[in-house]
């Protein structure tokens, strides 16, 4: 399923993104602008690098920021649109980055693990949630009363098992309109089925990865937490902006 990305798909929203971009100076002090080492590079990246120093690529922050602000517009008009953001992030360094910035933002997430099938059997993975969130429900509300011990204690146990799978994605009842990975390479499955199924991925995009298969690429540090973090808040950020707007268009 082929996506149109064209401007008729742009929202009533003004052009200039309401989350503020970054100076080059913020990025550095991130280290936004750290790559890989350059026997691991992809070629695919070239016109995001700037330079090399100590056999470490440098990345060309004034395409970040040109990027970043693609990709929030892009985020921004799917939220007024009524669509959501899927945040991913199961690296070890990404995971509670992720689910801070996703909860603030009231957003689904997943950074324990990708269910594969999530979106390419996502009729399964949602019938999944929804039974999570059944019997979260009814522990919550007492009703395991009326099963028999062994019972509560086989549900409770289910929850438990489930909470790191399911949890983030526990309320969501329909495909994610757009995925924000951190790491494209770790997230590839998650990227693949995306791709299938025509769902556009807003990615961070280090020295070391092919960013042909990401529709709104973020060239940036996808290994240290102050750079994730950075670009992370920055998508919830763009996201909670984006919601104002929507209440305020529907009030008028």
């Amino acid at each position: 399923m082929e996506l149109d990305f064209s401007p008729k798909f742009a929202s009533k929203r003004k052009d200039n993104i309401m989350t503020k971009i970054p100076t080059l100076e913020e990025m550095m002090k991130a280290g936004v602008h750290f790559g890989h080492n350059k026997s691991k590079w992809h070629p695919k990246m070239a016109p995001f690098i700037f330079t090399h120093k100590n056999k470490i690529h440098v990345i060309n922050l004034e395409q970040t920021q040109l990027k970043l602000q693609e990709a929030l517009k892009f985020v921004a008009q799917i939220i007024q649109k009524g669509g959501n953001v899927l945040f991913l992030g199961t690296k070890k360094q990404a995971k509670n980055v992720v689910k801070e910035a996703a909860v603030r933002a009231g957003m689904p997430y997943i950074t324990e693990r990708w269910l594969g099938g999530t979106l390419t059997n996502a009729k399964s993975v949602l019938g999944m949630a929804k039974n999570f969130r059944r019997m979260k429900m009814e522990r919550d509300t007492g009703k395991l009363e009326r099963y028999t011990k062994r019972e509560r204690l086989k549900i409770e146990r289910k929850i438990e098992k489930l909470e790191p799978l399911i949890g983030g994605i526990e309320n969501l009842t329909k495909v994610p309109s757009v995925i924000f990975v951190i790491d494209v390479k770790n997230e590839k499955t998650a990227v693949v089925e995306a791709n299938k199924m025509g769902i556009p991925v807003v990615a961070i995009c280090d020295t070391n990865v092919n960013p042909t298969r990401v529709q709104y690429p973020i060239p940036a540090n996808d290994d240290a937490i102050k750079s994730i973090r950075l670009i992370t808040e920055l998508v919830a950020d763009e996201v909670l902006e984006a919601k104002k707007d929507l209440k305020v268009e529907s009030v008028k």
